[in-house]
């Protein structure tokens, strides 16, 4: 009797613990569901946007066999805590925003990143700009130069602390460029975000496009945003694109936030190459499966070649990425990230 009670007891922990296994193997499998959530910066949720972001969600419904929800957002810290908390699968996001988001969550990866014109990640940058309204731009000159020295005393638009292009960088820029002076020896990214220290007033536009908007209507002096941000919305009328010096003007029929600033024209007086950013992942939100899946999806000539994804650059349509010659997706490891991680030393 005695023994048979034994068998009987072991009969039930070896249930328990395959119970315990089964549980837990059903816990971590349900961290990839039927739904992919992707999330948006707000520079990437204007409405203006939407065949895009739509062309790619209907690409990976098509791949994987689920359902791809977008979340739009109107601030990066919503969009980096929804990627690092696993409320969402992927996130397009700058370097920027994806190192803060892999330093709470170390299972954040990136998926892929968008080559430049040469098909490869050598040539794989956008551009930080400086800009000024075209009728002040003498203003901003020194001995007939466009000189850093003129921001100071400004009244100054970032995008987000949380944007590469719109903070990181330029904040980099400027903190190297007044800390050789003797008043500013101690300059810090902290000083940039508050008026009263380098800047007369600091603004934050919270997307490129609002940024922009702050310069055009006089709210700023001086803003920083990026080239790609703002490419579907301007042109450039002096000048070479992407140069100190050249003149863009807000097309008539921008669509919003620029609607109302149409016409309207700003001058770059400093440009500064920064990576491409990532389109990342929450590995435990994604699993591994549908990762590999993704990367060789984003990665493919069936991807690079959807028009509706990388849009002809003649076509005068608007889109996340364009076409000029071979961009298309590539990977990427987290350490072609390191060159943006070095401004935070």
């Amino acid at each position: 009797m005695k023994k048979q009670l034994y068998f009987v007891v072991l009969l039930i922990i070896a249930a328990l613990a395959l119970s315990a296994c089964s549980e837990g193997s059903t816990e971590e499998a349900s961290n990839a569901d039927d739904v992919i959530d992707i999330v948006w910066y707000p520079n990437e949720s204007a409405s203006d946007l939407k065949s895009s972001r739509k062309a790619i969600g209907k690409m990976i419904e098509e791949e994987t066999g689920k359902k791809v929800e977008h979340h739009l957002t109107t601030d990066y810290a919503i969009a980096i805590e929804t990627i690092t908390n696993g409320n969402a699968d992927i996130a397009y996001m700058g370097a920027q925003g994806y190192i803060e988001a892999k330093n709470k969550n170390d299972t954040i990866q990136p998926l892929a990143v968008s080559t430049g014109p040469s098909g490869t990640l050598e040539d794989a940058v956008y551009h930080s700009w400086l800009a000024v309204n075209t009728d002040d731009q003498e203003k901003y000159k020194k001995d007939g130069a466009y000189s850093l020295d003129t921001i100071e005393g400004k009244k100054f638009s970032f995008v987000s602390n949380s944007s590469t292009s719109g903070f990181k960088v330029p904040s980099a820029r400027i903190i190297g460029h007044f800390s050789e002076k003797e008043k500013y020896t101690d300059l810090t990214e902290e000083d940039l975000m508050q008026g009263g220290s380098l800047f007369s007033q600091v603004l934050f536009g919270n997307s490129h496009q609002g940024s922009a908007v702050n310069l055009l209507t006089g709210n700023a002096n001086v803003a920083a945003f990026c080239d790609v941000c703002v490419e579907n919305y301007v042109e450039v009328t002096e000048g070479k694109e992407n140069t100190v010096g050249a003149v863009y003007k807000v097309s008539d029929d921008a669509a919003e936030p620029f609607n109302k600033v149409a016409g309207s024209t700003f001058t770059l007086m400093d440009v500064t190459p920064v990576l491409n950013a990532p389109i990342a992942a929450n590995m435990d939100a994604l699993g591994k499966a549908d990762f590999d899946t993704l990367q060789k999806l984003f990665t493919s000539d069936k991807m690079a070649n959807n028009e509706d994804i990388f849009v002809p650059e003649d076509s005068g349509k608007s889109g996340l990425f364009f076409k000029t010659d071979k961009e298309r997706f590539a990977e990427v490891d987290d350490s072609w990230f390191d060159p943006i991680r070095e401004l935070s030393k």
